[in-house]
């Protein structure tokens, strides 16, 4: 392709117009080969944060990277295939609850999972503490797995998207990483390329998520519904409350504590009830819509499921997870009724205790992480244990401490809840 100049496009965008398809397919292939500068795409992103793209540009855009490298074919795996995407949250452990779970029910879930970043965790690095898991797999290791288990939780291969991952990074460092065009098209790429016959998104309204409102929130699920099925991909989206953490933990052993008590039909009620609400979206996505997924944790199959997929990735799903060597107690100082737990304030104490990281390269902590003793709702007496902080080094408690802080209210009286999942788009 050529006959365009990088600095023609940004001006198109800056100025308000809309890009063609040709532009846009050489500017990404372009970047993805070194031929545009990461300036100039920084521009062009800061452009397209500032002037939109119609849902054309969008939709060009995302079929775009995702010619910028392989598409998987999963064709041999002989049963549906349904994924899930979450936008990110904090005690966001749902995808290693619901993956073994929608497998166990008759559907196969290729599950591409990334790592946490700022106050966000990640699903890779939550399962990397289960001792000799590996996130790592071959296209082939991948689809066999898929097809023999059902299940598999890993990291996208180097081929998949190359464009997007470029992409991505430079978005983190430049500031524009809200724009919704851009977070829509990275997602779908990536999806739509593992080659997943469905899709079922999870969009986080609140202050622990990226899209802090409804509005928003909505704009990026009826963006991604509608480019999915523009692709042939299934898609729906929930949009799901994201201003209290999920479930007790925050962090990353811990979460996978948290998520085998799931699977073995106990754990957290709000755990519970968006595991199987997703369940439900995504064996009907698959055309299993009569299969209720309840059963599968009652009777142990999703267990079953969970321990398969462990053991083919590596991993020891009876080895003891890794403990923290610091642990403090946070106690309530008076009487009352917890009326609020900050998800962002949450999320930031743990990545302060060393669950997160600040920037990619940065190594986390299995055994780092926050675990709440109460939540909204709940009564308390001064001396009451709240949360606890946990943390391997000791000098990272008092910065989570002063975070962490500011996220427990306790009132005289205590609203009530917003419904866990506010809508559903598509």
């Amino acid at each position: 392709m050529s006959g365009f100049a990088a600095v023609d496009v940004i001006r198109t965008k800056r100025d308000g117009g809309v890009l063609s398809d040709a532009q846009i397919d050489w500017v990404v292939d372009a970047y993805t080969r070194g031929r545009v500068a990461d300036e100039q795409m920084s521009a062009l992103a800061m452009a397209i944060l500032l002037r939109g793209m119609t849902g054309a540009e969008i939709a060009r855009w995302t079929a775009a990277m995702i010619a910028s490298g392989e598409r998987l074919d999963l064709s041999a795996v002989h049963r549906p295939t349904v994924d899930k995407h979450s936008t990110g949250g904090v005690g966001d452990k749902i995808t290693l609850p619901l993956t073994p779970l929608v497998a166990a029910c008759g559907a196969a879930v290729p599950q591409l999972s990334g790592r946490g970043l700022g106050h966000t965790g990640g699903t890779l690095d939550k399962l990397e503490s289960i001792p000799g898991w590996r996130a790592a797999l071959s296209n082939a290791e991948f689809t066999a797995q898929l097809r023999d288990v059902g299940a598999v939780i890993c990291a996208a291969g180097e081929g998949l998207a190359p464009a997007d991952r470029k992409l991505y990074a430079l978005r983190d460092v430049t500031g524009t990483v809200e724009a919704i065009p851009l977070i829509a098209s990275s997602i779908m790429s990536k999806k739509i390329a593992e080659g997943t016959g469905a899709l079922v998104l999870d969009v986080k309204v609140g202050s622990g998520a990226f899209m802090k409102s409804v509005d928003d929130a909505r704009e990026l699920a009826r963006t991604m519904v509608e480019l999915g099925g523009a692709h042939g991909v299934r898609t729906v989206a929930l949009l799901t409350d994201m201003s209290t953490p999920l479930g007790r933990t925050v962090g990353n052993a811990v979460e996978v504590t948290e998520s085998v008590e799931v699977l073995a039909g106990g754990g957290p009620a709000d755990v519970v009830e968006l595991t199987l609400a997703l369940a439900r979206e995504m064996l009907a996505a698959a055309g299993l819509p009569d299969v209720d997924p309840a059963d599968a944790l009652r009777d142990g199959r999703a267990m079953d499921s969970w321990r398969a997929m462990i053991e083919a990735q590596g991993g020891d799903p009876d080895a003891p997870m890794p403990v923290a060597n610091e642990v403090e107690v946070v106690r309530a100082e008076t009487d009352g009724v917890v009326a609020a737990v900050d998800a962002y304030a949450i999320g930031i104490a743990a990545w302060r205790l060393g669950a997160g990281r600040a920037r990619k390269e940065d190594p986390v902590s299995a055994a780092a992480g926050v675990v709440l003793h109460r939540r909204p709702g709940d009564l308390v007496r001064a001396g009451d244990p709240l949360y606890e902080l946990r943390a391997d080094d000791p000098a990272r408690i008092p910065a989570a401490r002063a975070e962490a802080a500011r996220a427990v209210t306790v009132a005289d009286r205590v609203t009530p809840a917003a419904p866990l999942v506010i809508e559903r788009i598509g």
